[in-house]
């Protein structure tokens, strides 16, 4: 919208004449008003007005909701637009009639001429309006606003009823080849037990719009076969529905093995899409997804012989079983951890905290790891420490933080993302644009830890964290006011004169609370299959709904009913057909993304591709200020990480952010240009005594390139594989040169790179 002050132009006088704004506003009826078969002005569609009399709350709001005057891109920005501000989406009611009729007074509403008010001159475009015409003279919306300002604008009674909920009707839609189209229902709920369809004053949107998308009436239009969710939002609240696309054709649906409640839930949802899942992955595939996944390494051409050679049954469950008892699980669980929750030391103090804290509080992280400790006590000790961050090092959770400065704030958002999955920090400002939750909820989740405090020792890398009890809670953005602390959806506890974050402790790892659980289970998912079932895994969200619910729920509960038992899900992933499938795709699930019938290729991670480069070669990576050794996944902390030129080039988590995004795995040219030329492979390679220990022991030359195809990619040559590398070696058995060749080509090769 144009910027108008207080003062008026001479356009803005003449529509204040009287004349002009009158003349338009006929014209406009009659340009407006006529449907083409000329019969006149069109019936509104809108349910009939309320008995009641007109609420702004109830009935204008709705009109700048639906007309996107209070979106993000219009009033309801930061600072509003063109001189005029609304809050986003409506969260403060009060300041937006403040706004409306107070403000500026006369300037947008005219109570002796309503039809001359500029708010409803500029909404329908009759005077010039940066946003265009938002609705027309003759709908619905004009009106409500018109019988607003002829009843005097007046505000609303103190006890005018609250929206408490929204519905879609059906939650759910299949579509057939033939189905054309499908409406859908919004009710919105009130706090005095009334209710009233909505659905021309609700916003829509889909999250695949080639599956499914939805008109601004809430009629769905199928597209091309798949599953998908259109969502409805209204007031603060937003909802979803489920729609399934169907292929045409006819369906058969195998006769399949299951072996737990994984492949039950995962069959299902594949059978109601009518998609097939891949075969199972040969033992070659197993072998080295199981490895990469479970410990971050390859493996040796011993244990791959071992396996391959095993004809037993059950073979595959005892390899998953004998991994998740070695070290290097401990290793990539704890590297996982200390990525999410920041852990990085800088003695400077612009990040984190200081080394030896980020070393302890890394140990102690792998101690939980390697003695198994059920996740709930792992999240409890760090939500309810207190004491020392040298003795005590689950305090250090208070402590990554920028400039080394505790911020309640960031402390309350970094437990919520980590913890729970959610993104609360977008309600700070103003209501979570797609989700539940309010500014009521943010602070009232922030104020669990505004009585933390830390205190200096006497050593200088030494501090203590308690919590004052008499600390005063959180302050609301909007007007100030303390808004106790609150769990995430739930009740206000009794915390007078106590320790909120030991209420918030059990609560948050209570076996009840699906949002903790849930987002467990969907990030040890995410670690086996390059995505979650939710994703990103610290995105939960009704707009952002899981690809399977009945999946997570089923994990989260198994993980809750294992008694937080990390490793008994893991084993319960990694034993199900789901997991072993191969990453070919049929016909009917190339498309798949989010369904899991078949495995994605991923790509690895810089730290697990660093060591696997360096245990294929057998030449360990020099870290600065590390034993030798010492892999890339044992990297107690990310000061080390920042300093190493491969790891930072292949996108390994800098630990400044908890968001899962941190760690980047798409390719870049850096990347392309330092393995073919840098000194990661080539350095290695110079180095590596595989080649020559394999020619002093007189290996033939066929041996040799299968132990290097072995070492690299856990599988043999195959036969052209082979047919095109052995003239290579053949002139010159003895030379290591072209061997190293070989075993260059494949260290540089896709399949390397990649998880499969």
């Amino acid at each position: 919208m144009k910027s108008y002050g207080p003062q008026m132009n001479a356009d803005e006088r003449r529509w204040n004449s009287g004349f002009f704004p009158v003349l338009i506003f006929l014209l406009a009826i009659l340009a407006f008003g006529a449907d083409k078969s000329g019969k006149g002005v069109k019936k509104p569609t809108l349910p009939p007005p309320p008995a009641r009399p007109l609420s702004f709350r109830l009935d204008v709001m709705p009109v700048f909701f639906r007309a996107g005057c209070n979106s993000g891109g219009c009033h309801g920005a930061a600072i509003g637009k063109d001189g005029f501000h609304l809050s986003l989406f409506g969260y403060d009611p009060a300041g937006d009639y403040y706004r409306i009729t107070r403000q500026i007074p006369g300037r947008r509403l005219d109570l002796a001429v309503p039809q001359e008010s500029l708010l409803l001159l500029k909404a329908t475009g009759m005077v010039p309006h940066s946003g265009g015409r938002r609705f027309k003279p003759d709908s619905e919306y004009y009106a409500t606003l018109l019988k607003w300002i002829q009843a005097g604008a007046p505000d609303d009674a103190a006890n005018v009823p609250q929206v408490t909920g929204i519905a879609l009707v059906p939650d759910k839609i299949v579509f057939n080849p033939k189905d054309k189209l499908r409406a859908l229902q919004v009710i919105a709920k009130y706090s005095d037990g009334s209710s009233r369809p909505v659905n021309e004053l609700a916003l829509y949107l889909t999250n695949n719009k080639s599956t499914a998308d939805i008109d601004d009436q809430g009629t769905v239009t199928p597209g091309k076969r798949g599953d998908t969710f259109v969502f409805a939002r209204f007031a603060k609240y937003t909802t979803g529905a489920e729609i399934t696309v169907l292929p045409p054709g006819k369906f058969k649906w195998p006769k399949l093995t299951s072996a737990n409640y994984i492949d039950d839930l995962v069959d299902a949802k594949l059978k109601n899409l009518r998609i097939l899942p891949s075969a199972v992955a040969g033992d070659e595939q197993f072998l080295r997804r199981l490895y990469l996944d479970l410990i971050g390494l390859l493996p040796t051409p011993k244990e791959y012989e071992s396996f391959l050679h095993d004809r037993s049954p059950g073979k595959r469950t005892r390899l998953v079983e004998a991994l998740l008892q070695r070290e290097e699980f401990a290793d990539v669980w704890t590297s996982r951890w200390a990525e999410t929750l920041k852990v990085r030391s800088d003695n400077n103090s612009s990040f984190g905290t200081d080394r030896k804290a980020a070393n302890e509080y890394c140990e102690w992280i792998h101690d939980q790891m390697k003695r198994n400790v059920p996740l709930d006590q792992f999240v409890q000790a760090q939500i309810d420490s207190t004491g020392s961050n040298l003795r005590n090092p689950a305090v250090n959770l208070y402590t990554m933080l920028p400039q080394g400065q505790y911020d309640a704030k960031e402390v309350a958002q970094d437990v919520s993302q980590v913890f729970t999955g959610v993104r609360v920090q977008c309600a700070q400002c103003h209501n979570h644009p797609f989700d539940r939750w309010t500014q009521d909820d943010y602070y009232g989740f922030v104020s669990f830890f505004t009585g933390v405090k830390r205190k200096l020792a006497s050593e200088e890398r030494e501090f203590f964290i308690y919590d004052d009890a008499n600390a005063a809670p959180a302050k609301h953005l909007l007007d100030g006011h303390p808004v106790p602390a609150k769990f995430l959806g739930g009740d206000a506890p009794d915390v007078k004169g106590k320790d909120p974050r030991r209420a918030l402790a059990e609560w948050l790892t209570s076996k009840d609370n699906a949002l903790f659980r849930e987002n467990l289970a969907n990030r040890i998912w995410a670690q086996f299959f390059g995505r979650g079932i939710v994703d990103p895994v610290d995105d939960v969200r009704i707009s952002n709904p899981p690809s399977n619910r009945e999946l997570l729920q089923a994990l989260g509960q198994h993980l809750a009913d294992y008694n937080f038992d990390a490793r008994r899900l893991i084993r319960d992933i990694c034993n199900s057909r789901t997991y072993q499938l191969s990453t070919t795709p049929n016909e009917t699930n190339r498309d798949d993304a989010s369904q899991f019938s078949h495995q994605h290729l991923r790509r690895l991670r810089a730290d697990v591709l660093l060591d696997s480069i360096a245990e294929a070669t057998g030449t360990p990576t020099q870290f600065n200020q590390t034993p030798n050794g010492v892999r890339a996944v044992e990297l107690d902390e990310g000061n080390y990480l920042a300093n190493n030129y491969f790891l930072k080039t292949f996108g390994l988590c800098q630990r400044d952010s908890v968001f899962a995004s941190d760690t980047r795995l798409e390719p870049t040219l850096a990347q392309a240009l330092h393995l073919v030329n840098g000194d990661t492979v080539e350095g290695k390679l110079n180095r590596s005594t595989v080649v020559t220990a394999m020619l002093e022991h007189k290996k033939k030359p066929d041996e040799i390139v299968d132990e290097l195809f072995i070492r690299a990619l856990a599988r043999k040559p195959s036969e052209p594989e082979k047919k095109r590398l052995m003239p290579l070696v053949a002139s010159s058995p003895g030379d290591r040169k072209a061997y190293d060749d070989i075993f260059w080509a494949l260290l540089n090769s896709t399949e390397f790179e990649f998880n499969h």
